[in-house]
């Protein structure tokens, strides 16, 4: 059991948190012709697609209702109900994400509100699904604002309903906001490959993939989980849970719709991977194909390869729970010894890592920690560059943003094949700590610069010439 330790700083110092609405906004992305709107200033809306685009190296579908100084103080609800007018309109979205921000929810909006007097005032878009969530930024992280999109996701647009396994064949991910498109990708097949149809929400990995299409220019999100599918995600056979952080919406769904669920704390290392591929062997009736046998295999191999190098390895690590949960796991149960673990946000998974302490704090807390431990590598985003170089360290970029590593969005961690992957670069990066002594010479050895220094001081040293 980790014990949770709260930062008494008054300030992040070298923050480490990414923002809820960020979070929020890269669920509703996930989504076939969906559009986020962040309730929030100009400003609010450009640092978030900032982040996206630095990360994603993709244009970004994101929207704004631009509060203004008047706006913030006498009230932002006609931006609110316009912004959904024009978007509806033009854009003809089939959905759209309202997303608050710190500006609005400090100054105490009900977009709850907002949105029935849009649905008074314009009937005429009652076929655009506006789904509202409530993301502070002086709170959470960027899982935890992605979990509440999907819960309100879930409540939005899943109908209540007592046809669970009608489609014996469909199963439903939900997907944490620790996995990457890669992942998301990797999760698909593995499903696919014992004849099941996976319903994930939301797939990243189909809108945010990075490929090219034929559309110049989209002001919807290309690519995701269709809204006809989420709607029918009360017809399917199970739900496979990803990430603790999706617990509640997990909750909400099976409450909805009483499809009985599977819960995983994480994908990546041989105990995760295992219970994965047990639970869809279970749901399918099927055996474990080959391939994912001979996957397994390479892991074990893999493990076999790289227990030198990564066995004891001291380990810092700063990500949100989710994440730093799934590699606190993976990384004890190849024997590395994890000295510093830092979260932005705490959550009750926290506490059942089988490490001493859990930091709730920023990179600072992390750098301090690992100094003084003695780490050896840095697991973290691209914000923790300099943290590494200041401590001589390596770093393995893992988690959002990363910004100064091109692919990273793409990277597959998840399942054998990922699981085995971050073993070899881990492995690699270890190696790379240590570098081979010089070679040893003997006092003896003289300057050869006539070609024959050896043989002279031998035969000096023989005559007692050399002492």
């Amino acid at each position: 059991m980790a014990e949770i330790i709260q930062s008494k700083k008054a300030l992040a110092v070298n923050p480490l948190k990414v923002s809820q609405p960020i979070g929020a906004s890269l669920a509703f992305l996930g989504l076939n012709r969906s559009l986020p709107l962040m309730h929030g200033s100009q400003g609010c809306t450009a640092f978030g697609k900032v982040f996206f685009v630095r990360h994603f190296r993709e244009p970004i579908p994101l929207q704004t209702t631009a509060m203004d100084q008047v706006s913030t103080i006498m009230g932002a609800d006609e931006n609110i109900i316009e912004a959904l007018r024009t978007l509806s309109d033009k854009s003809k979205p089939d959905i759209i994400g309202l997303v608050t921000t710190g500006l609005s929810e400090t100054q105490g909006t009900d977009i709850l509100r907002a949105v029935k007097d849009f649905r008074a005032a314009h009937p005429e878009f009652a076929h655009v699904a506006v789904v509202p969530v409530n993301t502070p930024d002086y709170v959470g992280c960027l899982e935890s604002g992605y979990a509440l999109a999907i819960e309100s996701l879930i409540q939005t647009l899943v109908p209540e309903s007592q046809c669970a396994g009608k489609r014996p064949k469909q199963v439903n991910v939900l997907a944490s906001g620790m996995l990457t498109p890669g992942d998301i990708e990797a999760i698909k097949d593995w499903v696919e490959a014992f004849g099941l149809r996976p319903v994930v929400v939301p797939d990243i990995g189909d809108s945010l993939d990075g490929h090219l299409v034929e559309a110049e220019t989209s002001s919807l999100t290309i690519g995701g989980t269709p809204r006809s599918e989420i709607e029918i995600m009360g017809e399917s056979t199970a739900t496979l849970v990803v990430g603790p952080s999706l617990d509640k919406a997990a909750n909400i769904l099976k409450a909805r719709t009483g499809v009985p669920d599977y819960r995983f704390e994480g994908l990546m290392g041989l105990d995760d991977c295992d219970a994965f591929t047990q639970a869809l062997a279970e749901i399918s009736g099927k055996p474990v194909p080959e391939k994912i046998e001979r996957h397994r295999a390479q892991l074990q191999d893999a493990m076999v390869d790289s227990h030198f190098m990564i066995g004891f390895a001291r380990i810092a690590l700063a990500a949100d729970p989710d994440l730093l949960g799934m590699q606190v796991r993976f990384l004890t149960g190849m024997g590395a010894e994890v000295v510093a673990a830092v979260s932005p946000h705490k959550h009750e998974s926290l506490a059942g890592l089988p490490i001493d302490k859990v930091i709730v704090g920023d990179l600072e807390d992390m750098e301090k920690a690992a100094r003084a431990a003695g780490a050896q590598l840095v697991m973290s985003n691209s914000h923790a560059a300099d943290t590494a170089h200041r401590l001589g360290l390596p770093l393995l970029r893992a988690g959002f943003p990363q910004y100064d590593h091109v692919g990273g969005y793409a990277r597959t961690w998840v399942g054998y094949r990922g699981t085995r992957q971050a073993l070899f670069d881990l492995a690699n990066l270890m190696l790379g700590q240590h570098h081979e002594l010089a070679p040893y010479r003997s006092i003896y050895w003289a300057d050869d610069r006539d070609g024959t220094g050896f043989q002279h001081v031998v035969a000096s040293s023989a005559a007692g010439l050399v002492h």
